[in-house]
């Protein structure tokens, strides 16, 4: 199968992080949906395209432009196991994934991809609504389904993000989608952030953040960080209701700044992130790293006719002496 130019569809959107991975890897996302106003603000400011700021549930199928690819990760609120005790099937946010169906069985594009935290399959009763409800509503759209848990932290990113990554492909369609390879090297807390100054500095565009005190106590946000080591799980939770989840600097003086957590997602230094300190975190958190996916989305390219890339277009510091092999 050989296609000129490759469309894709993204719900979900976010700030553009599977988005841009997508773009870095040569793929045309012709529509972009988000129901966060800042979130969608960040995204237009750079990416360079509008994106319909509206709740996916009023979203018109018609309106959608037919696609080669439909990308997104649903919301993750009652699926991550970072709630704890306070993990929930039930919640509002797990029935997301049908508005997702219903777009993918609207449009049929050739194929799909979703990204989304372990927790979705993750117990008994998570694993069978994974099973029985989301799975089975993509294969009932048209298509056969596969997964693989990945972690970012494989795929050149400095910090540990293991994540559900299900990929479908049309049933009339001959062909498969693989998943990346992992990378032997891996890149630590220091590589990714070791050069920005140890205080909040307003000349380097986010590089600002929580005041909150940080008081080490075994908590999620209340950890130590090890330098040499790649950071843990940068979190969009509680980001706007109660307070940011933050992780300390390595220095225990202060938390992350939002442009220390951007680099530790592989957000580029010239991505710049709109809003209040707290929407900013919580648009990282809840982001896709962008270097992750643009690994997941060079797997797409063959599947169309299309020589994987073999370089990358990424401003991180510590990527300059990768090679791709």
């Amino acid at each position: 199968m050989k296609v000129d130019k490759i469309k894709v569809i993204s719900l979900f959107s976010g700030c553009g992080g599977l988005d841009l991975g997508f773009i870095k890897a040569g793929f045309d996302v012709i529509f972009a949906n988000d129901i966060d106003p800042d979130a969608c603000k960040t995204y237009e400011e750079n990416l360079k395209h509008s994106i319909m700021c509206l709740d996916v549930a009023k979203l018109d199928a018609n309106k959608v432009p037919n696609a080669d690819i439909l990308i997104g990760g649903f919301p993750c609120l009652g699926f991550t196991v970072a709630n704890g005790k306070n993990r929930d099937l039930n919640s509002k946010y797990n029935t997301l994934y049908l508005e997702y169906a219903r777009i993918l069985k609207a449009k049929q594009p050739k194929c799909f991809l979703v990204e989304n935290v372990v927790g979705i399959q993750a117990g008994k009763d998570f694993k069978e609504n994974f099973e029985n409800g989301i799975l089975k509503a993509f294969k009932d759209c048209g298509y056969r389904v596969k997964f693989k848990i990945l972690n970012a932290s494989d795929f050149l990113v400095a910090q540990n993000r293991k994540r559900v990554i299900i990929i479908g492909i049309r049933n009339d369609l001959d062909g498969d989608i693989g998943f990346p390879e992992p990378f032997n090297k891996k890149f630590s807390l220091k590589d990714a952030i070791g050069d920005l100054p140890d205080d909040f500095d307003r000349k380097i565009p986010n590089h600002v953040g929580n005041l909150h005190q940080v008081k080490i106590n075994g908590y999620v946000g209340n950890r130590v960080l090890a330098w040499d080591k790649p950071s843990p799980t940068i979190t969009g939770r509680g980001s706007r209701s109660g307070g940011a989840v933050i992780h300390p600097h390595p220095n225990l003086k202060r938390r992350l700044s939002v442009r220390e957590c951007a680099r530790i997602q592989s957000f580029p230094d010239d991505f710049i992130f709109q809003g209040s300190n707290s929407a900013c975190y919580a648009h990282i958190g809840n982001a896709v790293a962008p270097l992750f996916a643009f690994f997941v989305a060079n797997e797409f390219r063959e599947f169309f006719g299309l020589k994987k890339l073999k370089s990358l277009d990424w401003n991180l510091q510590y990527l300059k002496s990768v090679k791709i092999q």
